[in-house]
């Protein structure tokens, strides 16, 4: 930040100051606008072991344990379309409210210390340097315009700021409505977004290795319909990169 930029924003918290949108107190020192310090820390971080397939953490009895870097039951049984998924944090708590209030509160500035949040630990987690590209989750037009923005086009700009990998936002295209995935079972969820994406860009994923960006993954229905059609248009390796996973 500049000088000038830390002036302006010194004025602009004396005349205005400004309050976290979850816990609604004053932001202070330790803060990552537009979350206050304590929120920020508070965005519990995602820690090894995993499967090595779709993330799921290891129960914790489980640690250390022969399965310690090796897929999960479910992985074994039926592996995932796509090579891997990774998420910063696990779905409850402060990342909760923090993508309640983005997505349904419209407060999109929100999106900037998530993204940060998802650049920093997805750095362990992912092969930076062999990503190609980011492509974030499409929504169905008339609910990104009901919404005003697709939040998963936010996150993925914000990390490809991080990292200097672009963002594609126009490579895939959800064609279809789908019903909220919120009641449904895992096989409900695939024939849900069965046939709903379509790629529009071949040429941009072609012999690449593409990460998907996506707020929260729960069962990997849609992140595995997504690398389906990735695949089939010729992308190399399709990674999957979330915000938060539900256990």
């Amino acid at each position: 930040m500049s000088l000038w930029q830390e002036w302006a924003t010194t004025a602009l918290d004396l005349f205005f100051p400004p309050f976290c949108p979850l816990c609604h107190l004053r932001l202070g020192e330790r803060r990552r606008d537009p979350l206050c310090g304590s929120c920020w820390e508070g965005l519990e971080r995602l820690l090894p072991p995993y499967c090595e397939s779709c993330g799921r953490p290891f129960p914790r009895f489980e640690r250390g344990g022969s399965r310690e870097g090796s897929p999960c039951e479910a992985c074994r049984r039926s592996r995932p379309r796509f090579t891997y998924a990774r998420a910063a944090t696990l779905y409850g708590g402060r990342v909760r409210e923090a993508l309640h209030v983005l997505k349904f509160g419209g407060k999109t500035a929100v999106a900037q210390p998530l993204g940060d949040l998802l650049a920093e630990v997805g750095s362990s987690m992912v092969p930076v340097n062999d990503v190609h590209c980011l492509v974030p989750v499409p929504l169905h037009p008339s609910r990104e315009a009901e919404r005003g923005f697709n939040q998963s086009v936010l996150l993925a700009r914000r990390v490809s700021r991080r990292w200097g990998v672009p963002a594609e936002a126009k490579v895939l295209r959800r064609q279809r409505a789908t019903r909220p995935q919120t009641d449904l079972d895992a096989a409900e969820r695939r024939a849900n977004v069965k046939g709903a994406f379509e790629l529009r860009r071949s040429h941009v994923v072609e012999g690449r290795h593409v990460l998907l960006v996506d707020d929260v993954l729960t069962t990997g229905a849609t992140a595995g319909e997504c690398a389906r059609v990735l695949l089939n248009g010729g992308a190399a390796t399709v990674g999957v990169l979330t915000v938060a996973r539900v256990p």
